[in-house]
């Protein structure tokens, strides 16, 4: 970022569910229900619950143990599961012979591993028996690949989904249900996300974050069911990934390429996409001071720090080397192509102030053209070779402008970020009427700016879990128009953390800023209904959990 900057949790998961089972004391199922004894929106269950002091149980009983129960109260989880039909039975807990079976040559081995490292069990493939946890496919199921279907009947729990991401957020919730309960309930719960697009965005070029803190933050998010990682690693104050098209405008402090494939590889495990941004026609300090004869300069000499000028052919080359080359490193679907604060469009007339701008406009787009049209030509160029690269585009907000003679390509999914700090910044609403797909990074809300400059404060969870859902994109007021603000329009939300002052807190302390408030980004993008539990239930919940 330019003009008003832009700006993993505190703990790691705090230790597995369960060491050697044997000697695994579960307790209190009181978490099972919600605050006032009531049920959570989107669940279906009998009025009879399990009494929250209900006496301590352990692992010596089999998990097959018959006896009366009352019917189950939904987990408690976050986020929150968004349908559960109860049933009257023990539920499940993992015991002496307990295993996680699937088919360990198959698409869910990765899955089963690691659920079962978690919970101290061992992995088997063939029938599952009386006290297992069993994972499958089942194709047919409704809700998408990231959907699945959580069966806790007879002795036995049993995930299973549409694709793999959908049964490895069925052991995200097994995992934290016994954490927070001490067993499955018995029944079946349905879960789905209600918004495609969720996660974190991390600005590593102006504060430099290692691998094992990048790991430890996704490792966090896959808990949460997030599962976007955006990666904003080039600006004025840092060039932080391993190039060999352009090594000259690489920073001291780098992730090399094969650091690079580790964070990504990590991240098909948890099912984390990795999401790439080299900022461009602004934020490219880094390239200008290896190449400074690419400095934005208006026609009485003075620099704008950050743009390139764009009239100059070695600029587009430079950023195209780049995407080349860094499209096989990120395997996953979408590029970040930022876009946002050009500063030649930041004065009063750019006709005037960057006469070889203006220039260059109408020798490319016609007489009618103006620098706005040549930036926004910029954006198209780059989205089309995105899109040649197997990319689906991005771009913030503010790199998409009206009335000129280009248009920006609609095809370019809309980061939507401004307004605070920039009155004169276009409405969300106008990107929908226009038939653009908005992905939610309002400011306001969802901004970690390292040393709060220009009015940014640290978002709160609090704040987040009560007055933020996905169609209030800037500001405090939700869009009215409901027709423009489902899943299919509003494709879901990130928090940003941005490096404005990079020494202001240390990565020990960003990761504990950002744990409630990711933690409450992940309740209201997976669950588009009332949160269930209030704020105070909420963070005691959070704590319990280790998320």
């Amino acid at each position: 970022m330019g003009l008003p900057l832009r700006a993993t949790k505190a703990s790691c998961v705090r230790g597995l569910i369960a060491g050697a089972v044997g000697t695994l004391v579960l307790t209190g199922l009181g978490c099972q229900q919600t605050d006032g004894g009531q049920h959570p929106p989107g669940t279906r269950s009998s009025p009879a619950q399990s009494s929250p002091h209900a006496t301590t149980a352990t692992s010596a009983r089999s998990p097959s143990a018959p006896h009366r129960t009352a019917a189950s109260a939904p987990p408690r989880t976050i986020p929150s599961v968004r349908d559960f039909t109860p049933a009257s039975g023990p539920g499940w807990r993992p015991g002496g012979g307990s295993r996680v079976v699937a088919d360990l040559k198959g698409p869910l081995a990765d899955e089963a591993r690691m659920i079962a490292a978690e919970l101290g069990l061992r992995t088997t493939s063939g029938p599952a028996r009386r006290g297992d946890l069993s994972l499958a496919l089942a194709p047919k199921e409704s809700g998408g690949g990231e959907a699945y279907t959580l069966t806790v009947a007879g002795g036995r729990a049993r995930i299973t989904g549409p694709a793999d991401a959908g049964v490895f957020y069925g052991t995200r919730t097994v995992k934290q249900a016994l954490r927070s309960g001490g067993r499955l309930p018995e029944g079946v719960i349905h879960d789905r996300p209600g918004r495609a697009q969720r996660g974190l965005n991390l600005d590593i070029a102006r504060k430099f974050f290692s691998v094992g803190w990048i790991e430890a933050r996704m490792r966090e998010m896959a808990d949460l069911k997030l599962n976007q990682l955006a990666l904003h690693f080039s600006d004025d104050q840092g060039f932080r990934i391993q190039s060999t098209s352009h090594p000259e405008i690489v920073s001291s402090r780098y992730l090399t390429k094969d650091q690079v494939r580790q964070i990504v590889a990590l991240g098909q495990r948890l099912h984390i996409t990795l999401i790439p941004e080299i900022d461009s026609p602004g934020h490219l300090g880094a390239v200008i001071r290896a190449h400074p004869q690419l400095q934005l300069r208006n026609a009485g000499g003075t620099t704008f720090q950050g743009s390139v000028d764009i009239s100059h052919p070695a600029a587009a080359r430079i950023v195209d080397d780049l995407m080349r080359e860094y499209a096989p490193l990120f395997p996953g679907r979408w590029w970040h192509l930022g876009s946002d604060e050009y500063l030649a469009l930041t004065v009063k007339d750019p006709q005037a102030s960057f006469p070889k701008l203006a220039a260059a406009a109408k020798k490319k787009y016609g007489p009618s053209a103006r620098v706005q049209d040549l930036v926004t030509g910029w954006l198209n160029d780059r989205a089309r070779l995105a899109r040649q690269l197997g990319k689906q585009p991005k771009a913030w907000n503010d790199g998409f402008f009206a009335g000129g003679v280009v248009q920006p390509a609609k095809n370019i999914e809309v980061e939507y970020w401004t307004g605070r700090l920039k009155e004169t910044a276009r409405q969300p609403l106008e990107y929908l009427k226009e038939g653009r797909k908005v992905v939610n990074l309002n400011d306001s809300f969802l901004y970690y700016v390292l040393g709060e400059p220009g009015g940014f404060t640290y978002p709160t969870g609090e704040r987040i879990y009560e007055d933020w859902a996905p169609a209030v994109l800037r500001g405090s007021t939700p869009i009215a128009d409901t027709s423009l603000t489902g899943p299919d329009r509003i494709l879901g939300a990130r928090l940003a953390i941005w490096g404005d002052h990079p020494e202001a807190q240390t990565p020990v302390q960003v990761a504990q800023g950002i744990r409630l408030p990711l933690a409450a980004l992940a309740q209201r993008v997976w669950d588009p209904g009332k949160p269930p539990l209030s704020w105070s239930g909420f963070t005691r919940l959070a704590e319990r959990l280790g998320v």
